[in-house]
Parts: C-alpha cells; structure tokens; sequence
C-alpha cells in the first residue's frame, strides 16, 4: 500500500513539476504539494463515503467542503492555467460558483507568474 502510495504522490510531483514549466527546482516542494492533494482526495473520498453510509440521498457539500468532482475541477483549473492546486482551490472558495470570474483570475494569476519569472 505504502509502495502505491508513492507511486501516486510520485506521478502527481511530476504532474506539477510539468504544470510549473519544467524547469529546474525545489523537488521537496513538489513531493509536498503532491502528498497534501493525494491526502486531502482521500479524506474526501473517505468522507463521501460516510455520507453515502448514513443516507440514501445524495447531499450537496456544505460550505466550506469540497465533493469530489470539486477536487477534479481544481486540478483541471491548475492544469489549464498553469497555477498551483492551492493557488486554484484558493480561488474556487472566494469565487464561488462563477466559473467565468475563477478562470479569468486564475489566467490573470498565471499571467502574473509568468511576469514576475521573466
């Protein structure tokens, strides 16, 4: 288990390292940042599973929590913008739901590192 688990945090550390531009770096960072994603799936995916557990009707997620699609919504926002998984759930929990208003300060994010590393 602990040999899968590596694996995973390994492919999501390379996932981001990509997303990053590529360039040579801080290792750690990415192993870290890759570990905290892969962790906080689980304990979504532990805790959907309770909810499933104690009612047979599905329940949209409080404020404040994240459902699984909303995991994947902020690992699709970073891959297609080019910023960090935190950098995207940071935005999904001040925008909210307007779609339009996250993807454009997620470019404009994205824009600003791109300025700044240059």
């Amino acid at each position: 288990m602990d040999d899968e688990r590596d694996e995973a945090i390994q492919r999501r550390a390379y996932e981001i390292w990509e997303r990053e531009g590529g360039v040579h770096g801080d290792p750690e960072k990415h192993w870290h940042q890759a570990e905290a994603e892969i962790e906080r799936e689980a304990a979504l995916e532990a805790r959907q599973g309770t909810t499933t557990a104690l009612s047979s009707k599905a329940k949209k997620p409080r404020r404040g929590e994240t459902s699984i699609s909303d995991v994947m919504t902020v690992e699709a926002l970073a891959m297609r913008t080019g910023i960090t998984g935190d950098q995207a759930q940071d935005l999904i929990d001040r925008l909210g739901d307007d779609r339009a208003a996250i993807e454009d300060a997620a470019r404009s994010l994205a824009a600003g590192q791109q300025n700044f590393s240059k």
